[in-house]
């Protein structure tokens, strides 16, 4: 095992020495390997968007905006890991775009996502710590308390945090690697804490990377995306969605998406459960072309909107759009693309990645962009602050119908 293990690292950087290589100097090289990274230089993005439906930019000028939440007095708060702080962006004269950029606080370490507690508190999800905000008036921090701690480095480092209907907390704690055997029982998993913080529980495992997490207010279901494997070739395995289910085992990383057996460790006995290959894991819930990367998720428009931040695993880009599922407890029938515009596919160049998705104190749906800094609000049809229960609102086209 020690010499597979050490053979394993010295290919894993013989690969990335060639990739950085390629990166710079032979774009066809890397897609004759199934490698296609993000290129184009950011910017406000054209959206595309299904007849009815309007956008404008609600924000600009963050450094890789992330996760949003909405606090009790309506504003919109966002996790902005690339300048290490959180911001509220408020619209006092509800003319749909921010009046000004206010700091909340820095230092979260890493925190790209946030959200509100019953009691009114900001909950923020650092890479080993999450963090519980007391704010003033002026929405700015006046105390912090750390309440849960859990393990920070790895390969995905992003922590995604949700208040539950019974005021719990869930916290999405990705791998630290591609597809290993974790030492940390907290990877791979969401996790469960009480209000308070203090001790948490591993809830659903085999969960390579659920960056986004989500309570569907019809239900108070959890649901969380989650990104397959990488080096498996273009079309595998499937990106997923997944009911969060106490107990359940999505299988990685001896099994992906149900049934597709992991070809380096799908033989080997799971360390916790003793199960091989596919056995005893849950199907997903819906299925999505292998590495589009979906990030936030959020329930808008009579269905669950999902954010596809896009591909780098692959020699096609694919992703980069927000799609829109039609859903009754779950997806009912194929999702359709409500947000396109980011990739250019005549030249695989991007202006913008998709990442968060949240709906407003106003019905409408933000999108955060972490390329170029942009937030954008979408309306649908003539949907705007005060209009949703109108004549108007109920006779919007549907994204179904664009």
């Amino acid at each position: 095992m020690t010499r597979l293990l050490r053979l394993s690292a010295f290919a894993a950087v013989v690969v990335a020495v060639l990739l950085v290589g390629a990166y710079f100097f032979s774009d066809p090289l890397l897609r004759a390997v199934g490698v296609s990274f993000d290129r184009g230089d950011p910017g406000e993005t054209d959206l595309v968007l299904p007849a009815g439906y309007r956008a404008n930019v609600y924000a600009s000028g963050l450094r890789n905006p992330r996760f949003m939440d909405v606090a009790p007095d309506g504003t919109l708060f966002v996790a902005e890991p690339g300048a290490q702080r959180v911001v509220a962006l408020p619209d006092g004269d509800g003319d749909g775009r921010a009046d000004k950029i206010v700091e909340v606080g820095t230092d979260y370490d890493a925190a790209h996502s946030l959200a509100f507690a019953g009691d009114g508190s900001l909950l923020v999800a650092g890479s080993g710590t999450l963090y519980r905000l007391t704010l003033d008036e002026e929405r700015a921090e006046v105390a912090r308390e750390d309440i849960l701690d859990y393990a920070g480095s790895g390969q995905h480092s992003t922590r995604t945090v949700a208040v539950a209907p019974d005021g719990s907390l869930l916290l999405s704690h990705g791998s630290s690697c591609n597809v290993c055997w974790e030492e940390d029982e907290e990877r791979a998993t969401i996790i469960s804490a009480p209000a308070e913080g203090g001790e948490w529980r591993v809830l659903m495992r085999g969960l390579r990377n659920a960056v986004g997490v989500a309570i569907d207010p019809a239900t108070g279901a959890a649901w969380a995306t989650n990104n397959g494997r990488d080096l498996m070739g273009d079309d595998l395995p499937p990106e997923t969605l997944y009911r969060v289910v106490d107990g359940a085992d999505a299988g990685w990383p001896r099994c992906h998406a149900g049934d597709v057996v992991d070809p380096d460790l799908g033989a080997e006995p799971d360390p916790v459960t003793g199960l091989r290959g596919c056995e005893g894991v849950v199907a997903p819930d819906a299925e999505f072309q292998a590495h589009m990367a979906p990030l936030g998720i959020t329930f808008w428009d009579d269905g669950a909107v999902i954010a596809f931040h896009g591909s780098w695993n692959r020699s096609e880009k694919v992703g980069y759009e927000v799609w829109w599922l039609p859903w009754d407890d779950g997806p009912t029938v194929p999702p359709v693309t409500l947000i396109g515009g980011f990739l250019d596919p005549a030249t695989g160049d991007t202006t913008g990645r998709p990442a968060g998705v949240i709906v407003g104190a106003d019905g409408a749906l933000y999108v955060s962009d972490d390329k170029a800094g942009f937030i954008y609000r979408v309306t649908s049809g003539a949907c705007s602050r005060g209009e949703r229960a109108g004549e108007a609102c109920q006779a919007r086209d549907h994204p179904a119908d664009g």
